[in-house]
């Protein structure tokens, strides 16, 4: 995980639409940047669907919500259609962002060892230098959580 207090890695990948985003033409703007394992999925769908549900609440603070995962373009789009998702999803299947955002790591889950996307979510300021860095999260609870921190900055 980056630490707080670190410039944000810039990255260009595709949304669930097929479009180019760049973390460098959203200079300017404040992000909530997280990173989650698998689209559809219990936890992260609960996740994705709370920051949709607490858009209007972030945008009123002044923050854009992206999600990153490994996900295809076309299986965030199947996503975003499926459970209504008001927010922007990013696909790295190559895994270049979520190894420079340092949060491909061992994981263990049922006494079984593999690598995979450890949840962690960024705030990141206008001039993209990261401001929190939690990789505790709880996916149902994440939006709430992050929204009570910005209340409370």
């Amino acid at each position: 995980m980056l630490e707080t207090g670190t410039k944000a890695p810039n990255f260009t990948l595709k949304n669930q639409n097929g479009e180019n985003i760049s973390l460098e033409d959203l200079k300017g703007k404040k992000i909530i940047l997280y990173f989650y394992p698998k689209d559809n999925t219990m936890g992260c769908t609960k996740q994705a669907v709370a920051y949709s549900e607490h858009i209007e609440d972030f945008s009123e603070l002044g923050y854009e919500i992206i999600g990153v995962s490994k996900d295809s373009v076309a299986s965030h789009k199947n996503f975003e259609t499926k459970q209504n998702l008001k927010i922007t999803l990013l696909s790295d299947t190559e895994k270049s962002v979520i190894e420079a955002f340092d949060i491909w790591k061992e994981k263990k889950l049922y006494g079984k060892v593999s690598m995979g996307v450890i949840r962690t979510t960024y705030i990141i300021d206008e001039k993209g230098i990261i401001t929190f860095a939690n990789d505790k999260v709880k996916a149902a609870t994440d939006a709430e959580y992050m929204l009570s921190v910005l209340k409370n900055a």
